[in-house]
């Protein structure tokens, strides 16, 4: 595969942290909802935007998307050229690494851009200007298609807490919150790792904290299940937020510690 031309990566260099299956909880995730897209694509692409200093994210990527896209290549695009050479060793077929930023340079419009911990040294200000360059490269929608899947998100350095917006080319469609429920005290914990998008946002008036507010008052309200695991309470927990909030996925995801909401239930006031 050979890169398109560019003068200047688009972005900054980030940090580079990164840790082997730091970002399994969202791999998971887009396994599962993304993964018939991506087996019907004659040659699906994936892209691992600013993976870091080490090339595990990309690695594990590829597979896990292959577990339900056998055919699945995976692209790992780095900012910084010392990682892409660090990466090279790791290069096999359907794994490859390249120098680049936002603009993805990749010659096809991608199924899938995943960008983790990448906008969180961004001001807020920037993210719709990113997300809206990103979804530009998505492949688009078609005939019995949604199109391309763009997905930004934070999480810790161990994987546990995990907060995502997926978007297609059209925009952003949901936020999905995902922890180890046994590192869970109550749901807001997972303010901390809100997408840039949102963590300014989790403040009285907004559509985040209202939503946060009430997943605790249902976690408190589910103490009874305790008794049957965490995973109980979870689940009775998020099946009375859907009572008042557009949770779009069901029980088999809760099972996994997750919830997802429709991007307009949480989207930023102004």
């Amino acid at each position: 595969m050979t890169a398109r031309a560019t003068t200047r990566p688009v972005g900054t260099v980030t940090r580079g942290t990164t840790n082997p299956n730091r970002l399994r909880r969202m791999d998971r995730w887009i396994a599962a909802t993304h993964g018939a897209e991506l087996r019907r694509a004659v040659d699906p692409v994936a892209v691992d935007l600013g993976y870091g200093a080490a090339p595990w994210t990309a690695v594990e990527l590829l597979a896990r998307l292959r577990t339900v896209a056998p055919h699945a290549r995976v692209v790992g695009v780095e900012i910084e050229p010392a990682r892409v050479a660090a990466a090279k060793p790791y290069e096999r077929k359907g794994l490859a690494f390249r120098h680049g930023g936002f603009e993805i340079p990749v010659p096809q419009r991608p199924l899938l851009i995943r960008a983790a911990n990448v906008l969180r040294q961004y001001d807020e200000a920037r993210v719709a200007e990113v997300w809206a360059r990103l979804c530009g490269r998505l492949a688009p929608a078609g005939e019995g298609s949604r199109g391309g899947l763009l997905v930004e998100g934070t999480c810790d350095e161990i994987g546990r807490r995990h907060v995502w917006v997926a978007l297609g080319p059209e925009g952003p469609r949901t936020v999905t919150f995902a922890t180890r429920l046994g590192s869970l005290e109550r749901p807001s914990d997972l303010a901390e790792r809100l997408p840039k998008a949102l963590i300014h946002r989790n403040v009285p008036g907004e559509p985040v904290h209202a939503f946060l507010r009430d997943f605790d008052r249902a976690w408190a309200a589910a103490a009874p299940y305790a008794s049957y695991g965490a995973r109980q309470r979870w689940m009775r927990a998020v099946r009375d937020l859907t009572a008042d909030w557009p949770v779009t996925d069901g029980p088999v995801r809760w099972r996994q510690g997750e919830v997802t909401v429709t991007w307009g239930a949480l989207a930023p006031r102004g």
